[in-house]
């Protein structure tokens, strides 16, 4: 394949063009945000979910304080109806006040009981209550943290859009002035070589595989006109002579 001296210098250029796209590319890839923003979410859909089930516990020990609250007092209102008819000498057999009497023991007991009860479900619901707070601090927090990331990613996303743009307008004009063969060739090799299809020949060694070519390859490279296109018989990658190639 033959081509200008010149156009496989612009080879280079394009190269250099494509690598630092290569590298954008890659980079938006690979961004820790992304990463970040994985576990992030992660956690925020578990802390949400377990804050979704303590709420529900917080709820039910709501309605159980409410229904021992109301146990408590419609025992209290049972007992003040029997002392108030007792003091206003409403009840004047002595059996019947006997027995109101122990039925009096009896409600302080059954209020007793119930205070206890009372007492240990509003203790249940400080801890339930403690323990969604928590979780709703947590999730605020991770909520806070995953818009500072995002955030940052977006940004970093926006550079690399508006670089890979930048590349992309520099690498038009190239483009147009490579013959149709050359460039082909040129397309061809950085799929199936890592992305880099062409190397400067410099010090009589590829910079491409690093390779040092023999004394036979430089004797027949500086047989070939300035328009022959060389290539490296280690990588295949096609060799730009320059002023440093050591010729």
């Amino acid at each position: 394949m033959k081509a200008a001296a010149e156009a496989q210098q612009k080879l280079l250029d394009l190269q250099k063009l494509d690598a630092a796209a290569d590298q954008r590319r890659h980079q938006r890839a690979t961004l820790p945000e992304d990463a970040e923003i994985a576990t992030l979410t992660v956690r925020r859909s578990d802390v949400l979910g377990r804050s979704r089930d303590q709420q529900i516990v917080v709820d039910d020990l709501v309605s159980a304080q409410e229904k021992a609250d109301a146990d408590v007092e419609q025992v209290k209102t049972r007992r003040k109806r029997d002392r108030d008819r007792m003091d206003q000498g409403l009840i004047s057999n002595p059996k019947d006040l006997e027995r109101m009497q122990h039925e009096l023991e009896s409600l302080e007991r059954r209020i007793s009981t119930l205070e206890d009860e009372e007492l240990e479900v509003m203790e249940d619901l400080e801890g339930a209550q403690r323990d969604l707070a928590a979780m709703q601090a947590d999730l605020a927090e991770t909520d806070e943290r995953l818009a500072v990331v995002t955030a940052a990613r977006d940004q970093k996303v926006a550079d690399l859009d508006a670089d890979l743009a930048r590349i992309a307008t520099d690498r038009e004009p190239i483009v147009a002035v490579l013959p149709a063969d050359l460039l082909a060739l040129y397309e061809r090799l950085r799929a199936s070589k890592n992305g880099v299809a062409v190397a400067e020949l410099q010090a009589r060694q590829c910079s491409g595989c690093m390779m040092s070519l023999d004394p036979l390859e430089i004797a027949d490279i500086r047989t070939k006109d300035e328009d022959e296109v060389v290539r490296c018989e280690q990588c295949q990658r096609i060799l730009v002579r320059t002023g440093e190639s050591g010729l």
